[in-house]
């Protein structure tokens, strides 16, 4: 559920098409119970008009810097001043370019550059802009200032093209914004996830693996980051972007993982071991790759390590979240699980309803019993999960301060 209180965000609108998405952006920012001021470039009023933002924000749209309405003269300063947070979107590649460069040569860049709040940023532009070096460079810098870039998303563009460019839509914007009104309940704390499944070579061109996407790892990591963590995240092959903020680390086998484990779990506070780690690898692996012609090969299996197990296991462990994908007795075998390995937490789902969804519905297991979370989206999923596993985790921190 999308939580904005009476958050106080001003809205800023940069010429490209997608500005017309802005108005929906205002009206569910409102419906939330967000209290909305919009600033206007030039160039945005091509697309849309100050009117129209002005009926949904009930509030006048400012655009110029010398305009008569603020008392004061100085609408630069005076309107972000109560505000909480601004969002510019869409930003276009110029506006971007802008802010990488402290441009202020109209009223919103002098705004953003003269802002006491949080700054986000929804790019919003044509593929090549946005796959543009120069484009790169530019969110590359702004991330490092701490500015949030949210998307953008890829699919169909107006240009009539089709890849990376396009702006998140107005509710996917709504979502990241309450998430990041959300209370880091992790912060100074070092998160190590692993996601993905992993792969065991038979040859050069075959192997052993499983159907994990790698989607219920990656929105763990971001729901740590959105909590405040400092995320490592080891994945095994997926075909998904980690989230900008996390240190990524690509792995192909289980043994590879166990390693990229070991090296950088010294100093972590919280484990949670999202992958799914094949539980055999081909002993008798073969250099090159086999012919049909011999017959059948007959492949020795191994038993690959238990990498969460593992860690538990370890002196002075760090706070360990497992995870079970079952086909059935879902609660008897995950309960049973947790038990064997002494995890603290552990959350199972049923592998016929997770598989190539895009949601879930984990249930949690922890010495309280077990919490079931009800289906949603994976990324609700993990920012439930790591919500209770803030809350389990606390009284350990504690212990270890004192």
């Amino acid at each position: 559920m999308v939580k904005l209180g009476a958050k106080r965000i001003l809205v800023g609108v940069t010429g490209g098409i997608a500005a017309y998405k802005s108005a929906e952006l205002v009206r569910e920012l409102q419906r939330h119970g967000s209290d909305i001021q919009v600033v206007m470039t030039d160039s945005a009023c091509k697309f849309i008009t100050p009117l129209t933002l002005q009926a949904l924000s009930g509030k006048p749209v400012y655009v110029e810097m010398w305009d008569d309405r603020v008392p004061n003269g100085m609408p630069h300063i005076e309107l972000s001043r109560d505000r909480d947070l601004v969002v510019v979107a869409p930003a276009t590649a110029d506006f971007i370019a802008k802010l990488v460069h402290g441009a202020a040569d109209d009223l919103l860049s002098t705004l953003c550059l003269a802002r006491e709040c949080p700054l986000m940023v929804a790019p919003a532009m044509n593929r090549q802009m946005w796959e543009n070096p120069a484009t790169q460079r530019n969110v590359a810098q702004l991330r490092q200032d701490g500015i949030a870039v949210l998307g953008p998303d890829a699919g169909d563009q107006a240009c009539g093209e089709v890849g990376m460019g396009r702006m998140l839509e107005p509710l996917d914007l709504v979502r990241e914004i309450a998430a990041w009104f959300e209370p880091k309940l992790l912060s100074g704390t070092h998160v190590l996830v692993t996601a993905g499944p992993t792969f065991e070579p038979i040859d050069p061109v075959r192997g052993l693996t499983n159907r994990s996407s790698g989607k219920m790892g990656y929105a763990v990591a971001r729901a740590a980051i959105e909590a405040g963590a400092r995320v490592t995240l080891i994945s095994g092959p997926t075909s998904i972007e980690p989230p900008p903020a996390a240190q990524a680390i690509r792995v192909e086998t289980a043994r590879e993982m166990l390693d990229a484990v070991n090296a950088h779990v010294k100093d972590v506070d919280i484990f949670i071991a999202v992958a799914a780690v094949a539980d055999y690898y081909v002993a008798n692996s073969s250099a090159q790759k086999i012919k049909k012609e011999g017959g059948i090969p007959a492949l020795e299996l191994a038993l690959n390590p238990d990498i969460v197990e593992s860690v538990a296991k370890r002196p002075n462990p760090p706070f360990c979240v497992g995870f079970a994908a079952e086909s059935e007795k879902l609660e008897e075998h995950a309960e049973a699980k947790r038990r064997r390995k002494k995890l603290p937490l552990l959350a199972a789902n049923l592998v016929q309803s997770a598989i190539d969804a895009d949601d879930n519905e984990l249930v949690l297991f922890d010495d309280e019993g077990s919490h079931r979370l009800g289906r949603t989206s994976k990324l609700e999923q993990a920012r439930m999960l790591i919500r209770h596993v803030a809350r389990l985790y606390q009284p350990r921190k504690s212990a270890i301060a004192v």
